[in-house]
């Protein structure tokens, strides 16, 4: 148990009941950890829990160190397991702990004012609700509110102005979400397969299957620093190897579990076309390092592709 923490139920927010616990997963970032947090005004009787995926011996004695001079609950894999198992090795450990509202924050964001409070009093007060801030860039710009993903060809956005897509499906961000353990529960988590990136939308779309709720409070504003964890230095908006990769696999991954057979097909097609997208968010610039952008996007296409292929011959056996 955490010192201080043992026996009090506290108020969250102007909600009775259960134990907030903020949720980080750190990689190779422990002073973007500490100044976030640092950053982030907690409720009282909150638990921060931080899950430490391996990088090198001197990060986690530098995590060690910090998680004791601020009495958080340090969870130390023995490798790195990725953003969705260590956020669920992050609710396990807090559910241990007695938190029963989770809110998850990238180690590169921070939640103004008493944002967190207002996020977990209000999935205390309706646990089928999973809820986001307003999540901003730090010159303002947007980064996500309610964002929407096109089932037919498998393009993200933002929703605004009343568009949408023809078939759509609503996602938030999980730069910061607050959920009730029984909703996180009923649906398992986060689904490791995705390791990093697209597990949000994952996570959404089985919400919102099981009876739950998306929404967005825009009185709420977290502030994140995208990329912080996973850009390279040469570019403000050069991206890295293991971001292209990933939002290039878990494209066709995402494809393969949601998505019939048909649809699956048309998001195979416009592989080559939904990969040059991905990796132009970065910018031209960056294409004078190949070995950045195009070859993991390559390996990540094939890999989505090989998902999909196993994911058939799985269901076409009896």
């Amino acid at each position: 148990m955490v010192p201080g923490h043992e026996t009090d139920r506290r108020r969250v927010g102007d909600v009775t009941g259960a134990v907030a616990a903020v949720l980080v997963v750190n990689y190779g970032s422990h002073e973007l950890v500490a100044e976030n947090l640092a950053r982030t005004a907690l409720p009282d009787g909150a638990l921060v829990v931080v899950v430490d995926n391996l990088t090198t011996s001197a990060e986690r004695e530098a995590m060690r160190s910090l998680a004791a001079d601020r009495r958080w609950h340090l969870v130390e894999p023995e490798s790195n397991l990725g953003f969705g198992a260590g956020m669920n090795a992050a609710a396990a450990a807090a559910s241990r702990q007695g938190a029963e509202v989770f809110v998850l924050l990238n180690p590169d964001a921070h939640v103004e004012g008493d944002g967190i409070a207002h996020l977990a009093a209000a999935v205390e007060e309706d646990h089928d609700l999973m809820v986001a801030p307003l999540v901003l860039r730090p010159d303002g710009g947007h980064f996500s509110s309610e964002m929407e993903l096109d089932l037919d060809r498998g393009s993200v956005r933002r929703v605004r102005d009343g568009a949408r897509y023809a078939r759509s499906a609503t996602w938030l961000s999980g730069a910061c979400l607050a959920v009730h353990c029984s909703l996180w529960e009923r649906v398992g988590g986060f689904d490791d397969d995705y390791f990093l990136y697209w597990e949000d939308i994952d996570l959404s779309v089985r919400v919102a299957a099981a009876g739950g709720r998306l929404r967005v409070d825009p009185e709420v504003v977290a502030v994140h620093s995208a990329g912080g964890t996973q850009s390279p230095s040469d570019g403000d908006r050069a991206k890295s190897s293991v971001y292209y990769y990933y939002n290039v696999r878990n494209r066709l991954v995402f494809a393969a579990q949601h998505l019939d057979a048909a649809t699956q097909r048309r998001w195979r097609r416009r592989s080559l076309p939904a990969a040059w997208s991905i990796l132009l968010r970065g910018g031209r610039r960056q294409f004078l390092h190949p070995s950045r952008t195009f070859l993991p996007a390559a390996r990540g296409t094939l890999s989505g592709l090989a998902y999909m292929r196993a994911a058939r011959r799985a269901r076409s056996r009896p």
